[in-house]
């Protein structure tokens, strides 16, 4: 016995009628009546198609602006008896309820219209129900029904209609993702009730809606399976990034690329700036007159690192700057455009990553997770960046010293902790990241500017008189110290420790000048 169902009766209700006229005219040549309501009947009959409104098959009109039209046992009857019970049919038939055997839906545009902004009076009424509740009738019964809720699957179920009918497998198939839709639904209204509505931060119950956008080769390690999953109505963000060219991007290169984007946003109102990020930390940062000039000036502070890195732009790419950059080996290159020339430049390198994205704004509100066994971590963004400045040394820092201070804070705020960030002149002089003790990475990123310094044919490192920034708080003097043995002459930190006084005696004595910020940026 063949498991392949014929589409007899079909009730067609959608939104967005992308590519419905056509699969409703494939439907009706293979015998289907076809059912329908409000705009969707009228676009079917403009096309030329017969349709039954939904009100002539229940008896029962459409009422309430709309808000009343399905919720009905001919419908749901329909959707939702068994075929081989001789008591469902028995039902059936004396109550005049005859059978559908497909309904294809696609729900109220909620967070569309959560998207752009609508008063909430507008943002109720597209809460669709009678559209959920028939995904979920038909999903249900897909032993029988076959529920539709994805254009995407009209041109394949179209032609596998021609083959006789629809395979319990295909049923299936589409009762899985019915059923995921109107989850996600479910999952968009409650999150917009509880955060935008009601303003909980940490609702009772947390709603996660995510769309896959594609699956990974494997995860950090080949061992692993992964997938990329974006949230919706987040435009800003790696997930929604163009892929220009290039091969696909790994777990890792995708994991990179979001630091990469996150960091840059915060100078994207600045100069030109270029980030190198390797294994999530930044192993370069530069500002300068050109993008090019500051490639080159990030790659200086740290050239071993930068080779297979992630490279961010808050500027379009220009060719010149794609020249200088592929002469390196690069996984990925950020940036948020790229002239005709640029795209040129590195489509000579096939598998060079390159990715669009805009730039997010580093102060928008939103959660972030993480998982742990059994669960998540759910915490507030870091969008902030400095509290209130206060100079706690006899020296007060010069203009210069400020600026860079300035700059070794922002970058710090996207290196792993424990973070000490060195930087002159608008540029990372070196960077010691993720260290068990901060006194570690202070000698780990003076090292680091050793080495740049010896590569590059430089009389001393750039950590002589740079500004160095911890963060967070010094928990002794010897951390601070030790960025006073590479050059540093000025300090920026949050302060907080119960040793400050001792920290701010130290840094006296070598007369730096040392601000507290007030902010901690652990990243861990």
């Amino acid at each position: 016995m063949s498991d392949r169902l014929p589409i007899r009766r079909a009730l067609l209700s959608v939104s967005d009628k992308t590519g419905l006229v056509e699969f409703a005219t494939a439907l009706a040549a293979h015998g289907a009546e076809l059912l329908s309501t409000g705009g969707t009947a009228r676009a079917l009959r403009d096309a030329g198609l017969s349709v039954i409104d939904v009100s002539d098959h229940t008896g029962f009109p459409e009422m309430m602006d709309g808000r009343l039209k399905t919720l009905h046992p001919k419908v749901h009857g329909g959707l939702l008896a068994l075929r081989d019970d001789a008591a469902h049919q028995a039902s059936a038939r004396d109550h005049g309820i005859a059978p559908i055997d497909m309904v294809v839906i696609n729900l109220y545009p909620f967070e569309a219209t959560v998207a752009k902004g609508a008063p909430r009076e507008d943002i109720i009424e597209n809460i669709d129900i009678g559209g959920p509740a028939m995904v979920r009738s038909a999903a249900k019964n897909h032993a029988f029904v076959a529920c539709v809720t994805d254009a995407a699957d009209y041109a394949a179920l179209a032609a596998e209609l021609a083959d006789g009918g629809l395979s319990l497998a295909t049923r299936r198939r589409l009762a899985a993702k019915a059923f995921q839709t109107t989850a996600g639904y479910d999952s968009a209204i409650a999150g917009w009730f509880a955060h935008a509505d009601q303003g909980e931060a940490f609702p009772e119950r947390l709603p996660m809606v995510a769309r896959r956008v594609q699956e990974l080769r494997y995860g950090e390690n080949p061992h692993q399976s992964a997938a990329l999953y974006a949230a919706p109505g987040l435009a800003q963000g790696i997930a929604g990034a163009e892929l220009v060219q290039g091969k696909a991007l790994s777990f890792n290169n995708i994991g990179d690329a979001d630091g990469a984007l996150n960091l840059i946003a915060e100078f994207r109102d600045s100069d030109p700036t270029v980030a190198i990020i390797k294994h999530a930390n930044p192993c370069g940062v530069a500002s300068a007159a050109t993008l090019a000039d500051a490639y080159l000036a990030a790659k200086a502070c740290d050239p071993v690192s930068a080779f297979g890195g992630i490279i961010a732009l808050n500027r379009p790419l220009d060719a010149e700057t794609a020249k200088i950059i592929t002469e390196l080996f690069t996984e990925v290159i950020i940036a948020p455009g790229a002239d005709e020339a640029a795209r040129a430049v590195v489509a000579k390198k096939p598998n060079l990553r390159l990715l669009i994205a805009p730039l997010p704004d580093p102060a928008r509100p939103g959660l972030v997770l993480r998982s742990v066994s059994g669960g998540f971590l759910v915490q507030s963004r870091d969008n902030q960046l400095m509290g209130e400045l206060k100079i706690v040394t006899k020296r007060q820092p010069t203009p210069r010293e400020l600026a860079d201070m300035a700059f070794a804070w922002t970058v710090a705020k996207h290196v792993k902790s424990n973070a000490i960030v060195y930087a002159r002149d608008g540029a990372t002089a070196g960077i010691g990241a993720g260290q068990m003790s901060r006194l570690d990475s202070a000698r780990i990123a003076a090292w680091k500017a050793r080495d740049a310094a010896a590569t590059a044919g430089w009389a001393e490192p750039r950590t002589i008189g740079s500004a160095v920034a911890s963060d967070a708080f010094f928990p002794f003097a010897d951390g601070l110290l030790a960025a006073a043995d590479a050059g540093a002459t000025a300090v920026i930190q949050p302060g907080g420790s119960m040793r400050d006084a001792e920290v701010i005696a130290a840094a006296d004595e070598r007369g730096l000048a040392m601000a507290f910020t007030g902010l901690r940026h652990f990243n861990h």
